[in-house]
């Protein structure tokens, strides 16, 4: 009868722990994404500045593709070549 036991609960077990480190391997959300990007950019602000500064990160929209553009190629403005290229790339994986 143990042995029953035993061998139920393993094969349990088996079934039941890789569908757990699936979950725990999954990719972050974006909204993960951007509450790591707006912790570092907090730095070392405390209480009620730091609460508003999340508050502002967090509800901030993302700027569109063509605002983007538009910002680094202004940015990019007498670069040439590959610092152009380097600069573009940089700027619009932001």
């Amino acid at each position: 009868m143990k042995k029953l036991i035993t061998v139920a609960a393993l094969s349990a077990f088996a079934f039941i722990a890789p569908a757990h480190a699936a979950d725990a391997a999954k990719a972050p959300s974006a909204q993960q994404n951007k509450m790591t990007e707006c912790n570092k950019e907090a730095g070392d602000k405390k209480g009620d500045d730091r609460k508003a500064f999340m508050k502002t990160c967090l509800s901030a929209k993302k700027a569109s593709q063509q605002e983007k553009m538009k910002t680094c190629n202004k940015d990019a403005a007498g670069k040439k070549g590959d610092e152009r290229k380097a600069f573009m790339k940089e700027c619009l994986s932001k």
